[in-house]
């Protein structure tokens, strides 16, 4: 009898802590409270675009950096990207290592980034929780 109310009372505490993440709602609150971390990166006017997505935090403006293989095309080496570095000025670096930038953004005119180191390509960047990853 004492084990099959000790069982109860934790499947009852674990049921309540799901339903704490969920808010009863069914969505998690994590999700709701993440904003998009997907962004389209376009090449000269739409010359050609690839996914990013900007991962989990490293360190205070170091987060992780995910780029589709095909983003090769608009920035050659720019695959190798794995580290989103956020200045203080509002500045973005793309980088292999999290120091040496492969690619800078400076915020644009509007919404998004646009690239402004190497000079050439001219990329912008934009928030786009609709581009998948592989696109």
């Amino acid at each position: 009898m004492m084990k099959t109310l000790f069982a109860l009372t934790g499947a009852a505490a674990l049921f309540g802590g799901v339903q704490l993440f969920h808010d009863g709602s069914g969505e998690s609150i994590a999700n709701e409270a993440t904003p998009s971390n997907a962004y389209r990166l376009i090449a000269n006017g739409n010359e050609g675009a690839c996914a990013v997505t900007r991962g989990a935090s490293v360190s205070d403006g170091l987060s992780l950096l995910t780029v589709a293989p095909n983003c090769r095309r608009l920035l050659p080496g720019l695959e190798r990207a794995k580290f989103w570095r956020e200045q203080n000025d509002g500045t973005v670096a793309f980088s292999a290592n999290g120091i040496d930038p492969i690619v800078t953004f400076a915020v644009a005119d509007g919404d998004g980034y646009e690239s402004y180191a190497p000079a050439l390509p001219l990329l912008s960047l934009a928030s786009d929780g609709g581009l998948k990853p592989r696109d």
